[in-house]
């Protein structure tokens, strides 16, 4: 016998996500204003402001992280279930991996170590 989840449980199942999602663009949004108003008093004061993202590093990081859940999760779906439309659960993340560790290669590599710039 099939045991169907209360209608709460339904609305709740879907308003969690949509709760998150809304919350998360609020801070987003009010991150890139706070951080877009203190450059414009940065610049209004002759002060320049500095970049501290660095592009390779973080897409080295984000590369060999998806790429490491990519191959874990595409080797688990591959054992459990065989080859099925799951295993797209692992290769998307180990195809997103391997683009970033193939762009800080081409990045890496096209740069000079004297020419290197932020941002």
């Amino acid at each position: 016998m099939e045991s169907v989840p209360s209608a709460a449980a339904q609305v709740m199942i879907t308003v969690i996500p949509i709760v998150g999602i809304v919350m998360g663009s609020v801070v987003v949004f009010f991150y890139l204003m706070w951080r877009h108003k203190q450059r414009t008093l940065m610049i209004e004061k002759g002060m320049e402001p500095h970049q501290q993202f660095d592009i390779l590093t973080f897409s080295l990081l984000a590369g060999l992280l998806n790429l490491g859940v990519g191959l874990v999760l595409t080797l688990f779906f591959l054992l459990k279930e065989g080859t099925s439309y799951s295993v797209l659960g692992g290769l998307i993340p180990l195809s997103v991996g391997l683009s970033l560790v193939v762009f800080y290669r081409v990045r890496a590599a096209k740069e000079t170590p004297g020419s290197r710039r932020e941002g």
